[in-house]
């Protein structure tokens, strides 16, 4: 899994190697007791004699002593890692020191490996120190850097152990030659000399040969040690690789399952979205509504607004037919002028007449409006019912989600 470094040094994602990613805050506080007692080390009088040959900057990782499992970070923030050469022992290390601890000493063997296991972050277990280091970098050119000089130092640590093993083999086919010429010198110096000449002039091959085999012995020795701990060496990083074929297993089962659950979800999501989408054009649609019975509410406001002029004017009607009567009476009394007030009766009687078919038409008009301001007034009540409806499902919904 890949880890993304911000710039104040923190591990976003923590590699892992049994599904489950470690959090730095968490495993910092145990991880200065985790470390083997080889890391624990004063260097300050090894690399006097090394040099430095590589350097860079990494979170520096450990394996879970007791799981085998888990990363434990070793530094809370990018430390230097470097590669040194021994010009005595011809060796090479890689070491890494975060203040005054020491938290990388690892001697690079031929037969160890660098493994990238994500863009940024990789590893390569130390049978030595009984561990697994893991370097995340910042970007995937260090990684790549690192991990070619990892090669090419392993590549002269072959080539070191190679010449050791010739010059071991070497120095014995010398000491067995030199064995099988000594009965010769013997046996010539017995024939052509006497006694005195014999120790004149073998003592200092006898010298010679045993200071020889003293060395071949100590060679010998010393390669029967060094097989014996390759051999170890060996049982570890078989012991190791096991161990790392289990959990890359388990990792790999996380993954599958981890693979199931985001299908799971992402279905969920997309249920959900589209719940979404429908609840918004309903929500769309509920707004037209609003506005529909704005405008309704707005126009029964007018209609009740002209039906009182409609009545005002009607009362001006009704007060002008009251003078009838008057205009009546004083006809009566005043002969004189009876055609002139036949005829403006009869004008009067026709706007009378005018009068009453406008007010049976605006009283006609009056119970029309007022139905249909009943059949707006439950059209409204319907939809104002329906939206609290609506208003309920929604509240119901949103407490479900």
């Amino acid at each position: 899994m890949p880890m993304e470094l911000t710039e104040a040094g923190q591990a976003e994602d923590l590699p892992f190697l049994n599904g489950e990613p470690m959090d730095c805050q968490e495993a910092c506080a145990g991880c200065a007791s985790n470390y083997p007692e080889p890391m624990q080390v004063d260097l300050a009088s090894s690399c006097k004699q090394e040099q430095p040959i590589f350097t860079t900057r990494a979170h520096v990782f450990q394996i879970d002593p007791t799981t085998k499992k888990n990363w434990v970070p070793a530094s809370k923030q990018a430390v230097t890692v470097s590669y040194f050469y021994d010009s005595t022992r011809n060796s090479y290390r890689i070491i890494s020191v975060d203040g005054a601890k020491v938290i990388i000493n690892s001697t690079i063997t031929p037969n160890m490996t660098f493994t990238k296991t994500s863009q940024k972050f990789g590893q390569w277990a130390d049978s030595r120190a009984n561990t697994v280091f893991g370097l995340g970098f910042a970007s995937e050119q260090q990684l790549s850097k690192f991990a070619e000089k990892f090669q090419e130092v392993k590549e002269a640590a072959r080539l070191a152990r190679d010449k050791s093993q010739e010059k071991i083999e070497t120095s014995s086919n010398h000491s067995q030659e030199s064995g099988r010429d000594t009965p010769s010198s013997t046996r010539a110096s017995s024939v052509n000399g006497t006694d005195d000449e014999k120790a004149s002039h073998g003592e200092p091959p006898d010298d010679h040969l045993k200071n020889e085999n003293d060395k071949l012995k100590t060679a010998l020795a010393q390669s029967s040690m060094n097989v014996k701990k390759w051999e170890n060496e060996l049982q570890t990083l078989r012991e190791s690789n096991a161990r790392l074929s289990v959990a890359l297993q388990e990792s790999a089962a996380s993954v599958e399952q981890w693979k199931l659950q985001f299908l799971a979800c992402k279905e969920e999501n997309d249920q959900l979205r589209n719940k979404i989408e429908e609840l918004e054009t309903q929500c769309i649609e509920i707004n037209k509504e609003k506005e529909r019975n704005a405008n309704l509410s707005l126009r029964l406001q007018e209609l009740e607004v002209e039906l009182q002029e409609k009545e005002l004017e009607l009362e001006d009607l009704g007060k002008r037919g009251e003078i009838v009567p008057q205009l009546m009476s004083e006809c009566e009394s005043v002969t004189e002028k009876l055609q002139a007030a036949e005829k403006k009766n009869k004008d009067l009687e026709e706007k009378v007449r005018t009068l009453r078919m406008d007010f049976e038409e605006s009283k006609h008009r009056q119970g029309h409006l007022k139905t249909e301001l009943k059949h707006f007034l439950d059209v409204l009540d319907g939809k104002i019912d329906e939206l609290h409806e609506f208003r309920q499902g929604l509240s119901k919904l949103g407490v479900d989600n």
